[in-house]
């Protein structure tokens, strides 16, 4: 039976979800990773996957877990729906609804343009990427850190790079935990919006921000990084680069915490934010985050869709 009326779950930013709602996925996707049997509610329906902006990890993600779950799968690019030759959104979404189950997007748009797609209340919606988030990110983070620590209670992590959407959702996701630090560390004029650090505040977490490399935590448990250039993004001073240059992530930094493991949310450019001897290193889970994806991707269908 197709999600009610009164049932759609969209994900469209992290605030949608409940703390119990974000330890839920979290659980589940560890539990996956582990092996346990995925459920069936998916079988007959059909998920679209609509990603205005390249992809290879999330996309292949929800592609990859809506069949394992035993969805139909229709996949649009760019230029394949109306909404190029000037239809709305909001009628591109109440036609969608009335045959698909579930919609995963991508775009570099603002948050508006997801929430017209949603406002159909039908087929639950849900935000692979947009301009100011990446919410399905951060609920492989959280995976990846409940897998490789046994706990995101009290961890600390350390965040180096452009506060973009997938800082924004780190942030918006470990505030939710008792006792969980994030610093970041930001390149002037590239750091978190107003919006994001008050709602981190607001849910009580420690988040703290400064836009140079001074005044370190003394101790973490993680380094993260991202790339550099935000997919579908322009920046529009021309010697951003050197600005960004003091935010490199190199075997210098990860000496100062000999026992902290390193992340990034992939695809890399080595030699520009992170140093390839970190990326490969032993102490990097980055393609375990990666890989980690696909099991969070399980989980937020299941939980699309009230399996």
């Amino acid at each position: 039976m197709r999600p009610g009326p009164d049932r759609a779950r969209h994900l469209i930013s992290l605030t949608d979800l409940s703390g119990e709602d974000l330890t839920e996925l979290v659980e589940r996707g560890c539990a996956v990773s582990a092996g346990a049997a995925t459920s069936a509610g998916l079988r007959g329906r059909v998920v679209g996957v609509y990603f205005t902006r390249t992809s290879t990890r999330t996309r292949t993600a929800f592609s990859a877990a809506a069949l394992r779950l035993g969805a139909g799968l229709i996949s649009y690019g760019p230029g394949d729906l109306q909404v190029n030759t000037g239809e709305t959104l909001h009628d591109t979404g109440r036609v969608l609804a009335r045959m698909l189950d579930v919609l995963v997007i991508r775009t570099a748009g603002p948050p508006e343009e997801m929430a017209a797609l949603a406002a159909q209340n039908r087929m639950p919606v849900i935000n692979a990427m947009s301009a100011d988030e990446h919410p399905t990110q951060a609920l492989a983070d959280l995976t990846t850190l409940r897998l490789r620590f046994g706990a995101i209670t009290g961890l600390r992590v350390l965040y180096v790079g452009e506060g973009n959407n997938t800082a924004a959702a780190l942030a918006l996701a470990l505030a939710r935990f008792p006792g969980a630090e994030l610093h970041l560390r930001t390149p002037p004029g590239y750091g978190l919006t107003e919006r994001v650090t008050r709602q981190a505040k607001e849910y009580g977490g420690l988040v703290t921000e400064r836009h140079d490399m001074d005044a370190l935590p003394g101790e973490v448990d993680v380094v993260y990084t991202t790339r550099w250039q935000t997919t579908g993004t322009t920046k529009p001073d021309p010697h951003w680069r050197d600005i960004f240059a003091p935010f490199h992530v190199g075997q210098r930094l990860m000496d100062r915490y000999p026992d902290a493991f390193f992340m990034h949310d992939l695809p890399a450019h080595r030699g520009e934010e992170v140093a390839a001897e970190v990326l490969d290193g032993p102490r990097s889970i980055a393609f375990d985050q990666a890989e980690n994806k696909m099991h969070s991707a399980t989980a937020v269908l299941e939980w699309a869709v009230g399996a």
